[in-house]
């Protein structure tokens, strides 16, 4: 129901409900009978009137048998003189107890006043409720340019940079603008310039929103923040208009920070939207250029955006005097989970034999917004037991749970699925521990996690940031392990291996065509990829090579798989008997934990 036609409703059953009432009052039990003047002068002379009353044109008569009766008589001739001209004597009418009584202004309101006043009393509100909805949209109209910032003023919730950990570069960069707001008089005396915006490129959940409102904590200024998608909008001239009262907000403000969250949503690479120099997101940012380092500076206003897509932005966006800053976010080391994994323990209730450095290092790759996550699963695991702190466990637990998603524990394989399963985990955790170039294996499981009827967890004994040669051709192996372990065992193969065998193609081509690993091909990129943004997102591989060169590129990635496959056979069929030692252990426990799995290899398990 619209909200005009809601209230017009209310309106009328209101003015009901006081129509109502006023009757109520009005009306009484029981009406008087009413009788003519000639019934009255019969009454007065046999006696039967115990009183009479006037009220303008009304009389009430009351007899001795406590009746009551009314009758009317002109308004501009007394009841004395129609009595007496009805014969009445003057000994009757003193009998009969006449009282005058001046007619009261609640009565005169009730009766006459009231009923007139109702229909135009009915008007009047509806008619208000129409101007006070027409006002409500004029309203709107007149706030659609303006924009939906908000002004963080909550110092319950002030984020320092205590409170982020790892990131030290990022928050170096950072701390520079801190100190620019806090003393500009420092940096202008050396003629240095406040700096006009700082771009936070990484990952997603690295904490780029949280350090922009670190910065805006440290320096104690107001901070307006929102999402590059609020600018946008059906109309052309909106984004603009909204980015034109958002400056005009900050520099009434000034010092203060802008934070743009998600800025590729409106700063994407101009000339490529379907509307041409008229598009929306085009016109926005043309605006946002023109604020941060157009003819009309803006003193003492800092933009600082975040992105996790620095690839599609404009380069007008990206030029010195609008974003000078670029700081980059990586996902956090070793060192850095540890710190962030103490922040986030900080409010909850931990076991006193807990090691968050053998969690920090069991999770490389996650960032921060995972470990946060990685923590609040362990806390719900432990809430599910019913118990009071959360034990190491529950965070080991929750690291393959936030990796490969919850056990599916009413998944159940019959006898042969879980002996095929068995082998071709234990053909990866074996290959994966004879070859000193892989990761080290810290659990094998055939208990089945999302989509993977089993799993083998193996992690890197230390963070790195670059990979060899040598490393990829062996997690190429081991990716084969399950493959050669079920064709080696059972002469067959199953469709378990089909996301193994996705993955190495994978590999072997980036290795060809990306990483310049080919001895044959040699150190060059073959293919220029680009995102096409067009009725959805599609990766559009641009070929710079000829058609004798692609049949090369296939050559070289098929020579990758083919030795990766060479390799897992050799070591499974020399390792035979290890293998079937590792499957029969899986088949009984169903999972093998690091310490368990390196037992298997000692002579004295032999």
């Amino acid at each position: 129901m619209k909200p005009l036609s809601k209230n017009i409703i209310i309106a009328l059953v209101v003015v009901l409900v006081i129509s109502a009432i006023f009757s109520g009052i009005n009306l009484n039990s029981e009406s008087p009978e009413e009788i003519s003047m000639a019934t009255l002068v019969s009454e007065i002379q046999e006696g039967v009137i115990k009183s009479i009353q006037i009220e303008g044109a009304e009389i009430t008569i009351l007899l001795q048998n406590e009746t009551e009766q009314t009758t009317r008589k002109e308004s501009a001739v007394s009841l004395s003189e129609v009595l007496i001209d009805y014969g009445i004597t003057p000994e009757e009418l003193k009998a009969a107890d006449i009282t005058v009584m001046d007619r009261s202004t609640r009565s005169y309101i009730m009766g006459v006043i009231l009923p007139s006043m109702l229909p135009l009393m009915l008007l009047i509100l509806i008619f208000w409720f129409m101007v006070k909805q027409m006002s409500g949209a004029n309203s709107k109209a007149l706030s659609f340019g303006m924009s939906n910032a908000r002004e963080n003023k909550d110092s319950k919730q002030k984020i320092t940079f205590e409170d982020v950990a790892g990131a030290k570069e990022a928050k170096e960069e950072l701390q520079e603008i801190v100190e620019f707001l806090k003393n500009p008089k420092k940096f202008s005396d050396l003629g240095a310039k406040l700096p006009k915006g700082a771009l936070l490129m990484g990952r997603p959940g690295t904490g780029k929103t949280l350090l922009a409102r670190a910065v805006a904590g440290e320096a104690g200024v107001p901070f307006f923040h929102l999402s590059g998608s609020e600018f946008v909008e059906m109309f052309v001239g909106v984004g603009a208009s909204r980015v034109r009262d958002l400056f005009g907000r900050a520099k009434k403000a000034a010092p203060c920070i802008i934070f743009i969250d998600e800025i590729d949503a409106v700063g994407r690479q101009r000339g490529t939207g379907m509307g041409g120099s008229h598009d929306e997101r085009e016109q926005t940012l043309n605006q946002i250029l023109v604020e941060m380092d157009g003819f009309d500076p803006n003193i003492g206003v800092i933009v600082v955006a975040a992105t996790n897509r620095p690839d599609v932005l404009d380069p007008a966006l990206l030029r010195p005097g609008r974003f000078d800053r670029r700081v980059v976010i990586d996902l956090p080391d070793i060192n850095d989970r540890e710190a962030i994994l103490k922040i986030h323990a900080k409010n909850k209730p931990l076991a006193d034999d807990i090691d968050l450095r053998r969690v920090g290092e069991r999770t490389p790759g996650f960032s921060g917004a995972d470990l946060m996550n990685l923590l609040n699963e362990s806390a719900i695991r432990a809430a599910r037991r019913d118990d009071k702190v959360i034990i190491q466990e529950d965070i080991l637990d929750s690291i393959e749970k936030v990796l490969l998603g919850p056990e599916r524990k009413s998944f159940v394989m019959n006898k042969e699925e879980k002996k095929v399963t068995a082998y071709h985990e234990a053909g990866h955790a074996l290959i994966a521990h004879m070859l000193p170039e892989s990761d080290p294996v810290h659990k094998v499981s055939i208990i089945a996690r999302g989509n993977a009827g089993g799993y083998t967890l193996k992690l890197p004994s230390e963070d790195r940031r670059l990979q060899k040669r040598s490393e990829f051709v062996a997690d190429m192996a081991v990716m084969l392990g399950g493959f050669v372990a079920e064709k080696e065992t059972f002469g067959d193969v199953t469709t378990g291996a089909s996301d193994d065998l996705r993955k190495c193609t994978s590999i072997a081509r980036e290795l060809v065509t990306r990483f310049g690993m080919s001895e044959t091909l040699g150190p060059r990129v073959y293919g220029n990829s680009q995102e096409m943004v067009f009725l959805g997102k599609e990766i559009h591989e641009q070929r710079n090579y000829s058609e004798k060169t692609a049949e090369a590129i296939d050559l070289e990635v098929d020579k990758f798989i083919r030795g990766a496959m060479d390799t897992a056979r050799d070591i499974i069929r020399k390792e035979k008997m290890q293998l079937d030692k590792i499957a029969k252990e899986l088949m009984v426990n169903e999972t093998i934990e690091k310490e368990a799995f390196e037992a298997l290899f000692t002579p004295a398990a032999v």
